[in-house]
């Protein structure tokens, strides 16, 4: 596990209860400005690393192979249904745009289901590092020649998604990937965190929210049966939100 060794160098602490567990991963499909694509393999990203996971940013691809050979190891069995009801498309993963592709898919073999979902938005799933590491460390199939689909006929879809770019984007990308990651540890690995939290924080929660994706939720929830749907169930009292 080179990616969590290099970056957690004294181990990483899974709980126990995990250890002896099945595990069921039940993401939604959607864009991801790290790793392309988000589903199953990224599902276990919150659950396994918690609270220093964003140390791992610039090795999010090794991160996520990493993720599934420990869950191997500790779950009796793993299991993921991805939700593509409504898709996000766009800068994911929290700035996309709901798109409704009506479509669920369920798998045991988790590179499998994402390599699926990678050719459903319309990429070359093999050209997804991390879905091209776990195929070539065989940790299942990633390769969609090779992956046998029973249920609806999918082969011809293609939704055309992209992975948007905004300037959380751009500012992420110089955290991360860019000449200035040098500062790395200064700034995303002490207190002076919160200074580039509190950014985002803005950025996203009272710029984009109010001015753009508001307005696409709205549109979402009043014009989609789904968001019918969810809206109903708000009325009713089983939604908080």
């Amino acid at each position: 596990m080179l990616a969590l060794d290099h970056i957690f160098p004294e181990g990483i602490q899974i709980p126990d209860y995990f250890v002896g567990k099945n595990i069921v991963h039940l993401p939604t499909i959607k864009t991801h400005m790290y790793t392309t694509t988000t589903g199953a393999m990224k599902n276990a990203f919150g659950g396994l690393l918690s609270k220093y996971r964003h140390y791992t940013h610039s090795w999010i691809h090794e991160t996520l192979v990493d993720l599934l050979a420990i869950q191997r190891e500790i779950h009796t069995g793993i299991f993921a249904t991805l939700d593509g009801t409504t898709a996000g498309n766009g800068a994911g993963p929290r700035m996309v745009e709901p798109v409704v592709k009506n479509i669920i898919l369920a798998s045991a073999d988790q590179v499998a289901i994402d390599a699926v979902v990678a050719r459903l938005m319309g990429f070359d799933p093999l050209a997804v590092r991390y879905i091209r590491i776990a195929h070539e460390r065989g940790l299942r199939v990633g390769d969609p020649r090779s992956i046998r689909l029973t249920g609806d006929e999918l082969s011809g879809e293609n939704w055309g998604f992209k992975v948007g770019f905004n300037s959380h984007s751009l500012l992420a990308w110089l955290a991360w990937y860019g000449p200035t990651r040098v500062f790395q540890k200064l700034v995303l690995r002490s207190p002076l965190v919160v200074i580039p939290t509190l950014i985002a924080e803005i950025e996203q929660d009272y710029l984009y929210w109010p001015l753009r994706y508001k307005r696409i939720a709205d549109r979402w929830r009043m014009e989609t049966a789904w968001g019918r749907l969810f809206e109903r169930y708000r009325r009713q009292g089983f939604l908080t939100a």
